[in-house]
This record gives structure tokens, sequence and C-alpha cells, in this order.
């Protein structure tokens, strides 16, 4: 849970980069060409606070969008 909104549960998720050569044929070229495929991960914007629970301090991970929306109060 190193990487995880405490509220949504949002993780980190997998996608791709393509190397392209070419110009693109509405440019006037004869069309792109995929030179490469890269792995890369997309990461939530999460943001750590400090939370009242249970009557104690807690410290906690929230991502950006349940931070705005106000789901937890943040203590002061």
């Amino acid at each position: 849970m190193a990487r995880e909104c405490y509220v949504c549960g949002k993780k980190p998720v997998s996608g791709r980069t393509f190397s392209r050569r070419g110009m693109a044929k509405s440019k006037g070229g004869v069309g792109q060409r995929i030179t490469g495929i890269t792995l890369r991960r997309f990461s939530p914007n999460l943001q750590s606070i400090s939370i009242i629970e249970d009557g104690k301090k807690k410290r906690i991970k929230i991502c950006a969008k349940c931070l705005k929306a106000s789901k937890l109060k943040k203590v002061v």
C-alpha cells in the first residue's frame, strides 16, 4: 500500500510510449512507422496528509481528486 489512495484505492497503472519515425500523411509524407515501444507507469497524484481516526492522529496518502472533493478532513 505504498502508492495507493487511502480513500478510493487509486494505484499506478502501466502503459506504453511509442517512438515514431516519418512524416504524417496529412502533412505530405508517406506515413509514420512505430520504431519502438517502451513500457511506462502512470502514477496517481498522491499527497500525504494527517487525519484523526479513532481519536488518534494518522498520516495517510490521498489522491488530489479525493482531497479536492473533501472526502476526508485534514488536521490543522
